[in-house]
């Protein structure tokens, strides 16, 4: 099951990581990237490797790696291939082509997430999403992907759609959906993350701790969805068992396979979601 919330914590503040562990995030993301200085990129691997170690087994640790061609990366993923701790996954930036990102996939044993955040990368999306076996997710990375295509506003409403296209495609799972910057804005947060949710996302990532429950409430199905869900899942199968062919729900209208498929994916979401015990 995808995590609701990726809680993203830079890598070379170890006073952060640790709170990042214990918060209400789904999954949590330590940030050997942008968030972290040049100078400080050999202390950010450290206390990553550190945090590996000393967390919980059942704990979602993500990994954010600097970009492939980067001066770092070789030597994160020589580390990695040797952590007896390994990360739940990684997520792999400025992914462009499915020949680096297999190649760089090839070295990693957990499953890694393609960060698209040029027009290169979205081209090659599909490709990218369908380039080896370990990953397991692509999404976009929106700042960016906004700089490098010279938009804003909403010009990159056709990449959100495009991204969620190519991940289903390929069998992978909804992408995560970007990160929402202006945390003062709690209700942007959570109108942006439900729509994010209609259009085919599941889970964000968050880079304050005061997003987490916003984001979490906005990717769980609420009671009313489940409850009409289950009545969904019901119907089916009663009308199936009486051998009629058109199933009607209380309104009157019509349920077909696809309905009852979408139906079933709400009720896993909220039973995945009980079974975590993470709290909304």
């Amino acid at each position: 099951m995808t995590p609701r919330s990726w809680l993203y914590v830079p890598g070379h503040r170890d006073d952060r990581i640790g709170k990042a562990i214990d918060s209400a995030a789904d999954a949590v993301v330590i940030d050997l990237e942008d968030a972290v200085p040049v100078h400080a990129k050999d202390r950010a691997l450290t206390n990553a490797l550190a945090a590996l170690r000393a967390a919980p087994t059942q704990r979602r640790i993500w990994l954010r790696l600097n970009a492939i061609g980067s001066a770092w990366l070789d030597n994160e993923l020589t580390e990695l291939a040797g952590t007896p701790a390994p990360p739940a996954g990684v997520r792999l930036p400025k992914a462009e082509t499915p020949e680096s990102v297999a190649a760089t996939t090839d070295r990693l044993t957990c499953q890694v997430h393609a960060i698209i955040e040029s027009a290169a990368g979205l081209l090659a999306a599909p490709a990218i999403a369908k380039c080896h076996p370990r990953v397991t997710g692509i999404a976009l990375g929106e700042a960016d992907l906004a700089a490098d295509m010279r938009t804003e506003g909403d010009g990159l409403a056709w990449a959100r759609g495009w991204i969620v296209t190519a991940a289903r495609a390929a069998g992978l799972t909804s992408p995560v959906q970007s990160v929402w910057t202006a945390v003062d804005d709690p209700g942007g947060l959570a109108d942006s993350s439900r729509t994010g949710r209609t259009q085919g996302f599941f889970g964000r990532s968050v880079i304050h701790p005061n997003q987490i429950g916003i984001v979490n409430q906005a990717y769980t199905p609420s009671p009313e969805e489940q409850s009409r869900a289950r009545r969904i899942v019901e119907c089916a199968a009663a009308s199936q068992a009486a051998g009629e062919s058109a199933v009607l729900d209380e309104n009157g209208r019509f349920i077909d396979p696809a309905v009852v498929a979408n139906a079933r994916v709400v009720l896993d979401r909220a039973e995945a979601t009980a079974v975590r015990g993470v709290r909304a």
